[in-house]
């Protein structure tokens, strides 16, 4: 079996199912990443997986229309990736199958170079945005455009999101099958390609995601947390709004106020992976500091920046409280990793997470600009009794078990190759 995974940031999504199909006997994967992707050493170095970088050979024009910005630089990564396939097929290497993460253009003419090779696409997000100033199609339960009033949208950003959304159109009509991470991410696509679109999410690491009644771990301060200490932790790729984070630091002045012993871990870094950038070239940390002035305890609160998986796995482990709060968007793995920690997470009342947490079953919501609530809710989890932190936490873990990789790996197969009697034929 011939395999070719394509990511930007190889192997993203794509990390558990790469793994598994690398060791298959008989089996060649092929990977294709960005310049900057991280890639997988290990399985690089071993052989078993053979990993192509490439790199646009230009930037986008300067006198590109910005609405078109996006589209040109997604031509500009096909481009790239479609050289990269041209040399593979004249050394004879055909795919059975391609899975890719299309969202930055990179698969616009994988089947102008192989037509026969079957084309799976992860379908991560399609963007919608509000059709007038006043609300939404009443059909549709909104998204992350328009979410926020203290980001309002203008026309130009919705000319913008449509442009932007014809490559995504692209995608979906040049794939064989496609795959969506949860139900609510795959119903934000549009409803003619909804046939495509089986829901398998790429899964995460149960089993070394549990709890350690021994963790502990020192802050930059000095201070020693430990598990059983109030500790309220907070997790993002990078500290935006788009994950609430401009909510949870203006809650935590009152929690400060309230509970004298808690300490608050932020763990994530500075720059901005969604929505907009704040003005004067700060930081959303920046800003949030400032605003909260002498209202934050700076010895209570902790922020590490992006860690390593190690020391992200403890912080897990130390949390009485885990905050999570995101736009309706993409739902994060760090969600579903605290769950599977068997943290009492807190969460925003939206729809990627109802989609996981049952209130007051497997985790706690809260509306995500009711601040007051917020504030409240954390000191609740602070104080749960023995018994009902017991009963939360193992619930959530079994609730991020139905999120295994096994169980995503099978579907991805499925879609791939028809399953376990067509893989061994075709092998």
């Amino acid at each position: 079996m011939r395999v070719l995974i394509i990511h930007q940031n190889f192997p993203g999504q794509f990390r558990h199912v790469a793994k598994a199909w690398s060791e298959r006997p008989g089996w060649q994967v092929v990977g294709i990443g960005r310049d900057t992707a991280p890639g997988m050493p290990e399985l690089e170095r071993s052989g078993r997986l053979t990993l192509i970088r490439y790199k646009p050979h230009r930037d986008v024009g300067k006198g590109q229309h910005h609405y078109l910005r996006r589209m040109e630089e997604a031509v500009l990564h096909g481009q790239a990736v479609a050289r990269v396939l041209l040399k593979l097929k004249a050394k004879g290497f055909v795919p059975d199958v391609i899975l890719a993460h299309p969202g930055w253009g990179e698969t616009l003419n994988a089947k102008d170079v192989f037509p026969d090779a079957r084309l799976v696409h992860f379908c991560e997000w399609f963007y919608n945005a509000p059709a007038s100033g006043n609300g939404l199609d009443p059909d549709w339960p909104g998204a992350d455009i328009g979410f926020d009033p203290e980001f309002p949208v203008s026309f130009d950003d919705r000319a913008r999101i449509r442009a932007w959304n014809a490559l995504h159109l692209l995608n979906l009509e040049n794939c064989d099958a496609a795959i969506s991470p949860t139900q609510w991410q795959k119903a934000q696509h549009p409803k003619a390609y909804l046939d495509k679109i089986t829901v398998a999410h790429e899964g995460i690491d149960l089993d070394g995601l549990k709890p350690d009644p021994e963790a502990r771990m020192t802050m930059p301060n000095g201070a020693v947390l430990k598990a059983g200490d109030p500790v309220i932790t907070y997790v993002a790729r990078n500290l935006e709004p788009y994950r609430g984070f401009h909510q949870f630091m203006r809650a935590l002045p009152a929690i400060q106020r309230e509970h004298k012993t808690c300490h608050t871990v932020i763990v994530g870094g500075d720059e901005v992976s969604y929505g907009r950038a704040p003005a004067a070239g700060k930081t959303w940390r920046q800003v949030m500091l400032e605003e909260l002035g002498d209202g934050l305890d700076p010895t209570r609160t902790h922020f590490l920046g992006k860690v390593p998986y190690a020391d992200y796995k403890r912080v897990l482990q130390l949390s009485a409280a885990h905050v999570y709060l995101t736009y309706p968007f993409v739902l994060s793995w760090s969600m579903l990793e605290a769950m599977a920690t068997g943290c009492v997470v807190v969460g925003s009342d939206t729809a990627p997470v109802r989609e996981v947490i049952d209130d007051g079953v497997n985790g706690l919501l809260v509306g995500m600009f009711d601040r007051a609530r917020l504030s409240e809710q954390m000191l609740d989890a602070l104080a749960l009794s023995t018994t009902e932190r017991q009963r939360l936490s193992p619930t959530a873990r079994h609730r991020a078990m139905s999120f295994s990789t096994a169980s995503g790996i099978g579907v991805v197969e499925t879609l791939c190759f028809g399953g376990e009697q067509q893989m061994r034929r075709r092998a």
